[in-house]
């Protein structure tokens, strides 16, 4: 479990396809504090830490995971969002994150406002999840409140300090991005359809 605040950036510096399974080594200013069968979320993609050297360490990506997520789209020289597991008894800064994608977004558009951004994402509905209007949604594992909401489409606005300390400086129109519906709205739409 996981709260959707990214401790910090992560870079890919090796990927090594083995069968339909792919290896990611990452390099982080947290690898020192992790340990092996450690949870790790890139991107907010939960992934299980295998092994660890120096400042780097390595976990491995399933075919559904790939097909899932945009980590399928990582090269040498990306850049991850990483959090590691939420620890009981903490403060609850973002929102209850699973670590499990429901499906990729584009971006839309990018504007600039004054001292801040609004990043428009669009997804497809068929996946049968939704957005509210101030509910939660994760974007690359960032958690976020969804300042306008449609059928197939959210906002989400940027202040710079979560600017500058995750990748949404590298999003641009036309990237994809992982998306996190919340939790309790995917239980109550789930519950909720045989009744409408």
């Amino acid at each position: 479990m996981f709260t959707g605040i990214v401790e910090t950036i992560g870079e890919i510096t090796a990927l090594a396809q083995e069968t339909e399974n792919l290896h990611i080594t990452v390099k982080s200013s947290i690898t020192q504090e992790l340990k092996i069968d450690q949870s790790v979320a890139h991107n907010g993609v939960c992934l299980t830490v295998v092994e660890i050297h120096n400042d780097e360490y390595v976990v491995t990506a399933i075919k559904e995971t790939l097909d899932k997520s945009n980590l399928g789209e990582l090269e040498v020289g990306s850049f991850v969002n990483l959090e590691r597991a939420m620890k009981l008894g903490d403060r609850l800064d973002g929102h209850m994150v699973q670590g499990h994608v429901d499906q990729m977004g584009t971006c839309l558009s990018v504007d600039t406002m004054d001292g801040s951004w609004v990043f428009t994402f669009g997804y497809d509905t068929s996946f049968g999840n939704v957005t509210i209007e101030k509910g939660s949604i994760t974007v690359n594992g960032v958690s976020l409140t969804v300042v306008n909401s449609k059928e197939n489409e959210f906002s989400v606005a940027i202040i710079p300090y979560t600017y500058n300390h995750t990748t949404f400086k590298n999003i641009e129109k036309g990237s994809s991005v992982n998306l996190e519906f919340d939790v309790i709205g995917k239980y109550l739409k789930r519950l909720s359809q045989g009744y409408f």
